[in-house]
Parts: C-alpha cells; sequence; structure tokens
C-alpha cells in the first residue's frame, strides 16, 4: 500500500472516530440528564466567567486563586438575595393558597357575567365551566409540583456540589481540554471546527447572560412598582414575571397572567387601580421590548424575528419550556453551521 493510501484510509478513520466520539458524548448526556443537567449548568457559568479569570490575574492572583475568588463572589451573589427573597416568597405563597378561593369567586362571577353578555348582543355561547376547568387545573398542577418538591430539593442540593465543582475544573482544566478535542479534530475540517465552536461558546455565554439580566430587570422594576403601589404577593408576582420572562415572545404574557386574575379579583370594581397594575406591566414590557431586548439580545443572536419565532415554536412542540428557552441558541448555532457549508461550496 502506498504512503498516500495509508494516509487517506488514516484520515477516514480519523473522522469516524472525531464524530463516534461526539455522537457517543450526546447519547451519555441525553440517557444521564442527572450528569447533564449540572454539567450543563457549570458549562454555560464557565463560558460567563471564563472572560474575568485573565482580568483577576492581572492583578497578582494565581489562576486557581482568581477562580476561586471569582466561585467565591458568585456564591455570595446568589446566595445572598435567595436567603433573603425566598422567606417572603414562601409566606405569600402561603398567604395565596388561602387568598385562592376569593380569586376563584371573582373571576367565576366575571366570566359567568361575560357568557350572558356574550349571548345576550352577539349570540355566542362560551363555554360555562371553564374557571372552573382552569382552576381545577391548576390545582392538580401546583398538587403535582408540590409532590416533587423533595425531589427537586434533593437535585438541587446535588447541584450545589456539583456544579461549583465542574466550574472549577472547566475554568482550571478549558486550555487542555480545548487541546484534546482540536488534536482528535480531522485536519480536513479543523479550521471551520475551531471557528463554529470558538463562535457558538461566545454567543451562547453572551445570551444566557443577558438572557439573565434582560429578566432580572423586568423582576425588579414590576416587584418595585408593586411594592410601591402596596399590592399584596409583589415579591412573588415580580419573581413570576422575572422567571417567565425568559421564555421568548410567549413569557412576558404568560406572566402577566396571574397578575391580571389577581387584580381582577382583588380590584374588580376599581379600574384605577386595576389600570395601574396593568399599566405597570406594559411599561416594564415596552422598556424590555424597545431598550433592552435590542441592546442585549438582538445584535447577540443576530436573527430574524421569523426565524427566532419559528425555533421558538419548534422547540416548545419537543421539549417543552426548556425547548422555547434554548430554541435560541441553538438556531443561532444552526445559522452559523449553514453560513459555513454555504461559504464552503459557493464562495471558497
Amino acid at each position: 500500500m502506498t504512503e498516500a493510501r495509508i494516509l487517506k484510509v488514516r484520515k477516514k478513520w480519523k473522522m469516524i472516530f472525531f464524530c463516534a466520539v461526539f455522537l457517543v458524548s450526546a447519547v451519555v448526556l441525553l440517557t444521564l440528564p442527572r450528569l447533564a443537567t449540572p454539567l450543563g449548568i457549570a458549562y454555560v457559568m464557565y463560558l460567563i466567567l471564563n472572560p474575568a479569570v485573565p482580568l483577576m490575574m492581572k492583578l497578582g492572583l494565581n489562576k486557581k486563586m482568581s477562580i476561586a475568588v471569582l466561585l467565591i463572589a458568585l456564591t455570595a451573589i446568589l446566595i445572598y438575595p435567595l436567603i433573603n427573597i425566598i422567606p417572603i416568597v414562601a409566606e405569600e405563597g402561603n398567604k395565596l393558597s388561602t387568598y385562592l378561593p376569593k380569586i376563584h369567586e371573582h373571576s367565576k362571577i366575571n366570566y359567568d357575567k361575560l357568557v350572558v353578555w356574550a349571548k345576550q348582543n352577539y349570540s355566542l355561547s362560551l363555554p360555562e365551566h371553564l374557571v372552573d376547568d382552569v382552576f381545577g387545573y391548576s390545582k392538580k398542577f401546583i398538587g403535582d409540583m408540590l409532590l416533587k418538591v423533595p425531589q427537586f430539593v434533593a437535585s438541587f442540593a446535588e447541584w450545589l456540589f456539583l456544579v461549583p465543582l465542574f466550574v472549577f475544573f472547566f475554568l482550571k482544566d478549558s486550555r487542555k481540554l480545548k487541546f484534546i478535542i482540536l488534536n482528535l479534530t480531522p485536519n480536513s475540517v479543523f479550521e471551520r471546527f475551531y471557528y463554529l465552536s470558538h463562535q457558538f461558546n461566545r454567543r451562547l455565554g453572551d445570551y444566557i447572560f443577558a438572557k439573565f439580566v434582560e429578566a432580572s430587570i423586568v423582576g425588579v422594576v414590576i416587584t418595585s412598582g408593586l411594592l410601591l403601589m402596596n399590592v399584596r404577593f409583589a415579591f412573588l408576582l415580580g419573581l413570576l414575571a422575572g422567571v417567565t420572562n425568559i421564555i421568548p415572545y410567549v413569557g412576558p404574557l404568560i406572566g402577566a397572567v396571574p397578575a391580571a386574575i389577581f387584580a381582577l379579583a382583588e380590584y374588580g370594581g376599581e379600574w384605577g387601580s386595576l389600570g395601574a397594575i396593568l399599566l405597570l406591566y406594559l411599561i416594564a414590557n415596552i422598556i424590555d421590548l424597545a431598550i433592552v431586548f435590542p441592546i442585549l439580545i438582538s445584535k447577540i443572536v443576530d436573527l430574524h424575528p421569523i426565524v427566532v419565532v419559528v425555533s421558538v415554536i419548534l422547540g416548545s412542540q419537543y421539549m417543552g419550556v426548556i425547548g422555547m428557552v434554548i430554541s435560541i441558541p441553538l438556531a443561532a448555532a444552526v445559522k452559523l453551521v449553514v453560513l459555513e457549508v454555504y461559504e464552503e461550496i459557493y464562495t471558497r
């Protein structure tokens, strides 16, 4: 066998081995969510913290000490608000459980009036038991979630140990891991693979950080406004608005629905108070869509709005809420690959 033939066979087997490594890794992560979840969280945190390590080293700290300081600071930033906010949210949640019958009653009365009005004026037959069905489903959903609380607490305790450990080793050994992966990469795709992985990591880290900032701004604005108006369950409603804002497009609507139902039950006859709450949500989302989203998100993902909408729909279809959250960075990654292939075929 000639030397050229030997090199060709080696390149072929190297490509097969390269693809097999990534395929096996993907299968392992998909079949082991207990490992994949903290590993994924740690990887995202690594992408966010990694640019700060060289800055810390410029202050005279070595790499391990810089990483330790960053992890301690991040832990303090995350845990301190949780320690102060969780008891307040838990207390409001307990009060809400006793307040739900009032919300149910007011919602049913107003909906019954709407059914009669639609029947008399437009001959429309609305479902008569819609409110009862919605609240019945909500109670079942809350009950199912409460049953999963012990499991979630156990998983969260495990993540508190695993995530910082994974983040530490990602930050410490990222160069070694990168060299190992690049050594496995065949020469024929080395340049493209390096470029795509670098771009994807940068955009994913920037996107997750930007969404966290965006959700925090919305949550703080709504919580502060509700507190100023002396509205009950301000922390709970603000937290819900911030968390649901992570979901593109439909998240703000989902977060506003509980506030609208609560406002109707609490201030059904006081249109000033009801309008003020709805106006607060409108202002918060206008700030998000007009200022925060264009500055933080759109420049990072660089996707057409139609592509964003389609990717969110597909994500919800196949992976539910999680799919809606990760759909945009995945769409951005697909765009990078498609553009690279296009340039390879039509330009180079």
